[in-house]
């Protein structure tokens, strides 16, 4: 099935004109997208539904929202059950049948962690990827974690659908308020990621591993002191399976991880954006585990991070995720919810989970 929404592209559009070179580009971007879906990319645990009918999914949301109190399981039972493009399609139902906006109604009936998570299920995909990078740079303060979230885990094509998806929302360039937001060698990386000029090419060069990773060294370990601008070039720039051939001779020339390099060499955000570089060309599912783990862990759980993580990765590879996280933490994530959230908040997130 595919689960990730080839309309997310398609309707960013809205109504207002373009020019021929930008509709080319989002065409060339949703090509890329599909092409990655095609060769087996998308691994969610959200699949479309068999017989969607949208008008009736319209009715069952005015239904679970109409009179006195609010039926939650309802909106539960019909968020879960329909991808992002069938949501897509149930908010422009609604609105032809009963008048109203669905995305309006459920924010006066929700509220909370619950209302979070549903407003960001009823999203487009890389609507909400922009959304949560917007969320990150305005007002006092930036939210780093985000930053380095969305932006170190996207591939070229879809970090191009957020740049466009952010522009027509927000009416800002992406790369702009990066810049505004962010300082030091971290503004400098998070530029040069949303470029979206990764090489993806699947060929590896042994040799030219061979002398990343001594420039690396170099950069690093070799010296007093760290190069983080040729960090920058190797980590933004080169394809994943050329990354991990670096790794690889790193390891045999340092003798030791480049993780364990970047966790001695570099401090902060950069240390946190470097290490989420390395780990998603190694195994990205891996490394939303760890992050799903991280928001759960301790006193208290981090419901915004736990959110974001679980709603972004649900059509892409949750499915995957849930099942590295079971092997890592020896425990599934629909379990350790049973003790970090509840109420409607938790059979959502459950759901959108699944057990193993």
């Amino acid at each position: 099935c595919i689960k990730l929404s080839l309309r997310d592209c398609k309707r960013s559009t809205g109504k207002s004109k373009r020019s021929t070179r930008h509709q080319s580009g989002a065409r060339q971007t949703l090509h890329k997208i599909r092409s990655t879906m095609a060769s087996g990319g998308s691994r969610g645990t959200i699949t479309p539904c068999a017989g969607f009918d949208a008008e009736a999914e319209a009715q069952g949301m005015r239904k679970a929202m109409k009179g006195f109190g609010t039926d939650e399981k309802a909106i539960i039972a019909i968020v879960l059950k329909c991808d992002r493009a069938q949501r897509q399609e149930i908010i422009k139902s609604y609105k032809t049948n009963f008048g109203k906006d669905l995305i309006k109604d459920l924010k006066s009936e929700l509220s909370g962690h619950f209302e979070d998570a549903v407003i960001g299920l009823m999203m487009r995909q890389f609507e909400y990827d922009a959304y949560l990078l917007n969320k990150a740079i305005k007002g006092l303060g930036t939210n780093e974690d985000i930053l380095t979230e969305v932006m170190c885990s996207r591939s070229n094509a879809e970090i191009k659908a957020i740049k466009q998806e952010y522009l027509q929302n927000y009416k800002r360039e992406l790369e702009r308020d990066l810049a505004g937001d962010t300082g030091g060698h971290y503004k400098r990386l998070m530029i040069s990621l949303v470029q979206a000029a990764r090489d993806e090419s699947t060929s590896v060069d042994i040799e030219k591993a061979k002398a990343d990773a001594q420039k690396l060294f170099k950069a690093g370990e070799g010296q007093l002191g760290t190069d983080e601008s040729q960090f920058n070039v190797i980590l933004a720039t080169r394809s994943y399976p050329q990354l991990n051939a670096i790794f690889e001779q790193y390891g045999k020339l340092a003798q030791r991880d480049i993780l364990n390099s970047i966790e001695r060499e570099m401090s902060g955000d950069l240390k946190e954006a470097m290490k989420a570089v390395v780990m998603c060309a190694r195994n990205t599912p891996e490394y939303f585990a760890e992050r799903i783990y991280k928001s759960m862990k301790g006193l208290g759980t981090n419901d915004d991070m736990l959110i974001r993580l679980l709603v972004s990765r649900s059509e892409v590879d949750l499915q995957d995720i849930k099942e590295t996280f079971l092997r890592q933490y020896k425990k599934s994530i629909h379990k350790w919810l049973d003790s970090e959230i509840s109420g409607n908040y938790r059979r959502l997130m459950q759901g959108l989970v699944g057990t193993n």
